[in-house]
């Protein structure tokens, strides 16, 4: 059972949070207060968040359109601009469809899919274990895969020419722009969730060779990236033989780069 929110330790909590630099002290200090089960844990989590960690990390879910997602220490966090890539594949994805989820990190792409659609055969692949173990509690109640390795790798081979949509929040910052994440990014998150080689495109280029062995006729690779990389990136997408298709929303400042395989 979580505390109750009461007017002096929550006070307490803010000027603590406030004092390490936390810009939104007061929504942070009501869910840590009103998470925590005792004040033990308040005061535990309370550190951990003024040391840096991710507010997610410290509370252990996120929301992820509409859902409680768990999130582990040291696993990459996933972020509200990611939602736009979860609809445009909702959008494409039929009930009883393949779904594969690469570069899942806790799962919440596959879950949050999983969950619009409904009765999806779901797969969801990561090379970090500390994200594999996270992601198969989150996708255990969907019925979803979890595999580990690298990309398609480990995904079993029945599933060739069979993905309706194959999903990708793939590393794409430029190894040199890591520095400038902030800090809760760049030293609680694991650099393979991040790194995308000297332009950001290493990773993503490699999900979008591989994928047309993968896609059903019809089927769609869907790739988050950002807009200035989005012009490399779709000349990839058709370069592989794929229909290639752009989608922005300035709301959530997000960018989708789409390849859709031709119906033979």
């Amino acid at each position: 059972m979580s505390l109750s929110p009461s007017p002096r330790p929550l006070t307490a909590v803010v000027d603590r949070l406030r004092a390490a630099g936390c810009v939104f002290a007061e929504d942070e200090a009501e869910l840590i207060v009103s998470t925590a089960r005792t004040p033990d844990d308040v005061a535990a989590m309370v550190e951990r968040r003024a040391a840096g960690l991710p507010l997610e990390q410290v509370l252990g879910w996120a929301e992820f359109r509409g859902l409680r997602v768990s999130v582990d220490p040291g696993v990459f966090v996933p972020r509200r601009r990611t939602e736009f890539l979860v609809a445009e594949a909702a959008a494409l994805a039929r009930p009883g469809a393949v779904v594969v989820d690469l570069c899942c990190g806790t799962g919440a792409i596959g879950a949050a899919i999983a969950a619009a659609v409904g009765g999806v055969e779901l797969h969801a692949v990561d090379v970090d274990p500390a994200a594999v173990r996270c992601a198969r509690r989150n996708l255990a109640a969907l019925g979803g895969r979890v595999h580990e390795g690298d990309l398609y790798a480990p995904l079993p081979a029945g599933l060739r020419g069979r993905a309706g949509v194959v999903v990708a929040c793939a590393p794409y910052v430029p190894t040199g722009e890591i520095r400038l994440l902030p800090a809760e990014a760049r030293e609680h998150e694991p650099h393979v969730a991040l790194d995308g080689g000297s332009d950001g495109l290493a990773v993503v280029r490699r999900v979008i060779a591989e994928a047309p062995a993968w896609l059903a006729p019809g089927g769609s690779l869907l790739l988050e990236t950002s807009e200035r990389q989005a012009p490399d990136a779709l000349e990839a997408v058709a370069a592989a033989g794929l229909v290639a298709r752009l989608a922005c929303s300035g709301e959530l400042n997000a960018t989708v780069v789409a390849g859709t395989l031709a119906r033979s």
